[in-house]
């Protein structure tokens, strides 16, 4: 599923080397078309609760999600593993 840029998405599987949750909402900024051997990408922006940026990173199309009006959002601590 392609989706539009700026957006906010969430992850359907965990990302630990950016210490991500499934359900961590992100937004998406680029999108990589992928080919043979690589699938399709998006490169992500990572924000805390207040809106500061913490991160980026680059992840599959088919680790995201869309959000739906019947979900809600909730914060929890980011681990400093």
């Amino acid at each position: 599923m392609k989706f539009e840029l700026y957006t906010q998405v969430a992850l359907n599987t965990e990302v630990p080397k950016y210490l991500l949750q499934k359900g961590d909402v992100v937004t998406l900024v680029e999108f990589l078309e992928g080919n043979e051997s690589l699938p399709n990408a998006y490169i992500c922006e990572i924000f805390n609760a207040v809106g500061d940026i913490i991160g980026v990173c680059t992840v599959a199309e088919n680790q995201l999600t869309p959000l739906s009006k019947n979900e809600i959002l909730h914060t929890r601590l980011l681990d400093a593993a």
